[in-house]
């Protein structure tokens, strides 16, 4: 088929045309809607709401509108279908209209059109992946960059084939690093992530348990990270964890220069000392080429030296100076996977419920132990760990003998976390079981006492943020303090 281009009237030549959204509830004036088919529903369904809620264009697959999308025809918005495989001018449409822009697959013309947006600027695009620590080391790094640099970051944990194309239309001529996280569903996706972003320094953090229920094997999920550093190019940076072998291992398979973190001690930025001060975030010690650099950051726990490590890699081989460093540790910006929020009854919530894993609970759990006061761990389920299932919740369970007071263990692993707890010590009285978020709920509201910390963290499947959501303060005393 010849495609023919569409011809845009004078009205239309300097159309604003962004951002790039997915969900049809976060359309606002001016956005480009994405119609997307999922397992579960379609984004044809809402067009009728996308015109309405001032969306400037869709992209859209024709076939789905008629089954889809017939309520179009009750929206009082001007709208029009636009066909590329035809002649057509747009000179008869209002300017207020909404384009519906049809195409054979409104994902692979959203990764076209990225691809096609990224070619036109010159940005040093710095590529994140790793099993856990994705979206805080994005946020960490993109801070040591913006000290000095104009920077684009992905928002939130836009790091799949959706997401990451959104993140890369907001590239302008201004940005002179783009800051990108990247996951992955399946072997193949990182590098063709890659393609898209066009990395010329990749970051990898660890290799773990997670979506070990998909790939099958600790060594297919390092191969699958290891498509990052693979990805890039001979004159780019390849910035790797020491201290996790899987990781420093993929050396051997990137042309890209390598630059290594941790406390190993061949460690090109090594971490010489940490202390944590609790809630109130980390004090590092680095050693590099020879001289040593004291650093502070609001990062809460001892494992947030490697996300400070490696942001320090990033922002040394970006040419940054150390007080530019120093600078964007601290103030790192949002802190997504952990929150201090006030609870109930005098209590101290730390809200950790954006994932987990074995190695990401057992972190939290360290930060729990620094803290005064009873400490409580309410601990869910951590999916697709597999195989590895039982294992991860054993360490979980024990860990939390030695790291908390009280273990809550929640959902269908609960009674798994609380045999490795009772058998690590954890004396009986002080493990509770509950089948459900709701059942956890209920047995806290008459449990928690004022001067207690509750650490809630569990797979984002499992919606553990119920349970902060229903412990947290909302109310003010005369005072105006939250009770």
């Amino acid at each position: 088929m010849i495609r023919q281009a569409v011809t845009l009237p004078p009205s239309w030549a300097n159309a604003q045309i962004g951002p790039v959204v997915t969900d049809s509830r976060e359309v606002t004036p001016g956005s480009l809607f994405v119609a997307l088919t999922g397992e579960r529903t379609d984004g044809h369904r809402f067009l009728a709401d996308v015109v309405t809620r001032g969306a400037a264009a869709a992209l859209v697959s024709p076939e789905k509108l008629t089954a889809l999308a017939s309520n179009l025809d009750t929206v009082a918005r001007p709208w029009r279908l636009i066909e590329p495989a035809q002649a057509q001018t747009l000179a008869t449409v209002p300017p207020d209209a909404c384009l519906l822009i049809a195409v054979d697959d409104p994902l692979f013309a959203l990764q076209r059109v990225a691809v096609y947006h990224r070619q036109m600027f010159t940005p040093t695009v710095i590529g994140i992946t790793g099993s856990v620590g994705k979206t805080s080391t994005k946020e960490v790094v993109a801070a040591v960059c913006s000290r000095r640099l104009r920077t684009l970051k992905s928002q939130r944990s836009f790091n799949s084939e959706v997401t990451l194309p959104a993140t890369l239309l907001g590239l302008t001529a201004d940005h002179q690093v783009a800051v990108l996280e990247m996951g992955m569903w399946a072997a193949g996706e990182i590098r063709f992530l890659a393609t898209l972003a066009r990395p010329q320094i990749g970051i990898v953090t660890n290799v773990g348990p997670s979506h070990l229920e998909r790939l099958g094997s600790i060594e297919a999920i390092a191969n699958a990270k290891a498509e990052l550093p693979e990805s890039l190019p001979a004159d780019g940076w390849c910035i790797l964890n020491a201290d996790d072998h899987r990781v420093a291992a993929m050396a051997s398979r990137t042309a890209a220069r390598v630059l290594t973190y941790g406390y190993a001690p061949n460690a090109d930025v090594r971490l010489l000392d940490v202390v944590s001060h609790g809630l109130y975030g980390i004090e590092l010690t680095v050693g590099y080429e020879g001289q040593s650099h004291r650093l502070t950051t609001p990062l809460i726990g001892r494992h947030h030296a490697y996300t400070a490590l490696a942001a320090i890699a990033a922002g040394l081989v970006l040419g940054l100076d150390w007080d530019a460093i120093a600078e964007g540790l601290r103030e790192p910006g949002e802190q997504l996977r952990l929150r201090i929020v006030p609870g109930q009854h005098g209590t101290t919530i730390i809200d950790d419920t954006y994932n987990a894993a074995p190695l990401s609970t057992i972190a939290a759990l360290q930060v729990l132990a620094e803290t005064k006061g009873r400490r409580i761990a309410v601990l869910g389920e951590m999916l697709e760990l597999g195989a590895a299932s039982v294992e991860g919740h054993q360490q979980v369970g024990a860990a939390a003998a030695t790291m908390a007071d009280v273990l809550v263990a929640v959902g269908r692993q609960a009674h798994t976390m609380a045999e490795a707890a009772r058998s690590a010590g954890m004396p009986a009285e002080q493990i509770l079981v509950c089948d459900n978020n709701e059942a956890a709920i209920n047995l806290l509201n008459r449990y928690i006492q004022p001067g207690d910390h509750l650490l809630i963290k569990g797979s984002r499947g499992v919606q553990m943020e119920t349970i902060v959501a229903a412990l947290q303060a909302t109310t003010r005393n005369d005072t105006g303090e939250i009770a």
